[in-house]
């Protein structure tokens, strides 16, 4: 089942909905990571154990959060920093 190509295209496409049900950018690197494998699976450039689906799966998981953190990234001042209580 895992070296199955359209298991990994749905549960790309099953992320990328649960991320609009979700927004913050948590579930679209696994979903990027998901649909990679899944294109690679198909187009026969990947192959073999489980274990190498998944290392595959998380170094795209990983490349593309990285890659969205820096196009869509932290806004600037979006994080507060405070120096002294409210109540002083």
């Amino acid at each position: 089942m895992w070296s199955v190509w359209w298991v990994w295209i749905v549960g790309g496409f099953a992320l990328g909905v649960l991320e609009v049900l979700a927004p913050g950018y948590i579930f679209v690197g696994f979903a990027i990571g998901a649909v990679v494998v899944g294109a690679g699976l198909g187009l026969g450039l990947l192959g073999g154990s489980l274990a190498v689906l998944l290392l595959v799966f998380a170094v795209a998981s990983l490349v593309a959060w990285i890659v969205l953190r820096r196009v869509l990234g932290v806004r600037k001042g979006q994080v507060r920093l405070w120096d002294r209580d409210i109540n002083d």
